[in-house]
């Protein structure tokens, strides 16, 4: 009768998928209280001001717990904020304009909204200041957030309003382009000018960016 094998254990040469049969499951729960516990303690505290510490106590965990997720703020801050722009969706409403304008809307709507723009306001400024968190800011929350962009263009494609593209080189610099534009012009009227975002400014802001491409 042949010996009974010993029960199978983690792969020694894969320490992550080891530390992950060792350890508890992560609980979605507790991850969102401490993204909230962040981007709460960064708008009463700032940049400066938010430690490990007071996340900790506010999303009422452990110190290692939020350490075993997050070893640093840097990381902690940017995962707070790009769980917040992870909200945003591509509505498909039949036509590129009525996209373009419920997009905006949403997006408008996010940065109105104190918590957004306290957290947005100190990752800039600090990074400006540390290359690591601007390169992280990018992977984390600008470069996922162009999936808009593509969601869009490629809506308007299949109805006929754009043309397919020519090659992916020249998709990518046009969704780069589109997303700088669209981003940066109402991430600056609401958060530099602290203009409101209205239908008629949403509807003039589409005319324009749809006027070269003659689908007005």
């Amino acid at each position: 009768m042949p010996a009974a094998q010993p029960p199978e254990s983690p792969d020694s040469s894969h320490p992550e998928a080891a530390a992950r049969a060792k350890g508890r499951p992560r609980s979605a729960a507790a991850d969102r209280a401490i993204l909230d516990a962040t981007r709460e303690t960064l708008a009463e505290l700032g940049w400066g001001g938010l430690t490990m510490g007071h996340v900790a106590t506010r999303a009422k965990v452990a110190k290692t717990t939020l350490y075993r997720r997050w070893p640093s703020k840097n990381e902690l801050v940017v995962d707070a904020v790009a769980s917040l722009f992870d909200e945003l969706e591509m509505p498909d409403l039949g036509s590129l304009r009525a996209d373009i304008e419920a997009v905006v809307a949403q997006f408008a709507d996010l940065l109105a909204r104190p918590e957004t723009q306290a957290a947005l306001l100190a990752l800039f400024a600090e990074g400006t200041r540390d290359p690591q968190l601007r390169r992280r800011i990018r992977e984390s929350i600008v470069d996922p957030q162009k999936r808009l962009v593509r969601q869009g263009r490629a809506a308007a494609q299949a109805r006929g309003e754009l043309a397919s593209d020519a090659d992916h080189a020249t998709a990518c610099e046009e969704v780069d382009i589109i997303f700088d534009t669209i981003a940066g012009t109402v991430e600056h009227r609401v958060l530099v000018s602290g203009e409101p975002i209205t239908p008629a400014w949403t509807r003039r802001f589409t005319d324009l960016l749809l006027g070269p491409l003659a689908l007005a």
